[in-house]
């Protein structure tokens, strides 16, 4: 509810007002060809970009938690966040944003367990 009423309120004092989706294409258009790869999903942190690429991959939060330095919880709390700050409801959302992104294809495999 206070997304909205913030997004009400900037549109009414002038402002553009743009979903996650919208504002990542925007972002890759204008850094197109100034020769300097964007990281995907600047919002996120560099750990919450990794457990994104670790899902894009089909892993799920106890093989990610696998990880050196993360617990399960600090997985689903990460998990959480991504969710957040994408505007996503979802995992399935969530992962396929990444995987138009790029992130989730560096083996070309999908692997759920190991």
């Amino acid at each position: 509810m206070e997304e909205i009423s913030r997004a009400v309120s900037g549109v009414a004092a002038g402002h553009a007002v743009y979903g996650p989706e919208v504002a990542r294409r925007m972002r890759a258009f204008f850094t197109a060809g100034s020769g300097v790869a964007a990281k995907p999903f600047p919002e996120l942190s560099e750990r919450e970009r990794e457990v994104l690429d670790l899902m894009a991959r089909g892993l799920a939060n106890p093989v990610i938690a696998r990880r050196p330095f993360l617990s399960e919880k600090t997985v689903r709390n990460r998990v959480s966040s991504i969710f957040a700050k994408l505007g996503v409801a979802d995992r399935g959302e969530a992962i396929v944003m990444a995987r138009e992104a790029g992130l989730g294809a560096a083996n070309g495999s999908l692997r759920t367990g190991s």
